[in-house]
């Protein structure tokens, strides 16, 4: 299986040296569009386009950025209940079809988000509870998957009643685009062990990773999973790469010192799991698996992706790939310079990582034609 890789565009320029957080501060055409041509041009595969309740609409920046870009894919985060579900699946069909490459490369993945926080969701005028947001969005994803199979339809839930429901336009990838969730708690593991194509995790220590894919193929075990596919996996990482392992333990030390003085943290929402589990991991030692360092994700209390990979750009890409063997296709990464890293992880990082998966995938073969 070829290792994706995934990349974070942000929509404005970051305030300071180390930007923690990218999808806040308004929004520039300029520097959205330089941010998506730096990740095409540096070969991610896709580039996640995130959400918060006061953050750019995601269908229309990730419309534009593919008008200005060649073959990088966007995978769109979307926060269920504030459109409905068949619009939501004939926006995400339409995206999927107009653009498609010149030689039939889809560019499209969606990504639901049920809600960081009760007090985020209030923002938005839901004041819906964490457990009536994971059941909502379980039928909303249903939902999508009817209006997306071309059949009609009725459906008669706790939250959505669809009677006669069909839909013209038919997603280019069949019979779906892949649909990705995140979460730890139980409500979110079941919802998205049910209806979800790809678990996405923060980067956590391997042992930790192979308990969480090992749990979570336990939990899809139970559902008649959509189309009796096998749940794929993607984690989150946040490489500082220099040319030698001490510079960039320094790089990283400064990025860190830049953090605490200004004030970049802040405290894991009430009911954050994922949250949780990153601060125990980080109170057992700063650094996990060689280089999976833990400082940063404590000093802003967690609060998203902010776990770290520090070497060299080969030690990092070795580290990565040690998360590919344990059963995780996808990586997302994203840097604290986010336009410059990019730039550098196409130069320096991915390439390391697309040839280390090919060497891992011909050995798998090879040892399955052995058998």
């Amino acid at each position: 299986m070829p290792v994706r890789i995934t990349g974070m565009i942000g929509v404005a320029p970051p305030s300071g040296e180390t930007t923690v957080h990218i999808i806040t501060g308004g929004i520039s055409k300029e520097y959205t569009r330089d941010f998506a041509q730096a990740h095409d041009t540096a070969g991610f595969d896709w580039a996640l386009v995130g959400y918060s309740s006061g953050s750019a609409d995601g269908f229309g920046v990730a419309s534009y950025c593919a008008a200005k870009t060649e073959r990088l894919g966007y995978l769109i985060a979307h926060r269920p209940g504030f459109v409905a579900p068949t619009l939501a699946a004939r926006k995400f069909a339409t995206f999927d079809n107009l653009w498609v490459t010149d030689d039939g490369l889809p560019r499209m993945g969606l990504h639901i988000i049920t809600g960081a926080s009760d007090a985020e969701m209030a923002k938005d005028g839901d004041w819906s509870d964490k457990s009536t947001r994971y059941r909502r969005s379980g039928e909303y994803v249903a939902i999508m998957r009817k209006e997306w199979s071309g059949q009609r339809f009725d459906f008669d839930g706790e939250f959505y009643k669809v009677q006669g429901g069909t839909s013209d336009v038919l997603p280019y990838q069949r019979p779906t685009p892949p649909v990705l969730f995140g979460g730890s708690s139980e409500e979110a593991l079941e919802m998205g062990a049910e209806h979800c194509d790809i678990f996405a995790i923060f980067g956590e220590p391997r042992a930790m990773v192979a308990e969480r894919i090992a749990d979570f193929r336990a939990r899809c075990a139970k559902y008649e999973r959509p189309f009796g596919k096998e749940p794929g996996f993607n984690i989150s990482l946040r490489p500082i790469i220099a040319e030698t392992e001490g510079k960039a333990w320094d790089k990283a030390r400064k990025m860190l010192a830049d953090i605490k003085a200004h004030g970049s943290g802040g405290a894991v929402p009430p009911g954050s799991v994922s949250g949780d589990r990153l601060l125990a991991a980080a109170a057992q030692g700063e650094v996990h698996d060689e280089r999976l360092w833990m400082a940063i994700a404590e000093a802003t209390g967690a609060v998203g992706n902010s776990t770290c990979l520090v070497g060299t750009p080969e030690q990092v890409a070795e580290s990565c790939l040690e998360y590919y063997k344990l059963g995780v296709e996808g990586i997302l990464l994203r840097g604290f310079e986010p336009l410059q890293d990019a730039l550098e992880y196409g130069k320096e990082l991915i390439p390391r990582m697309r040839q280390g998966a090919a060497a891992i995938d011909a050995e798998r073969a090879q040892a399955r034609a052995a058998e």
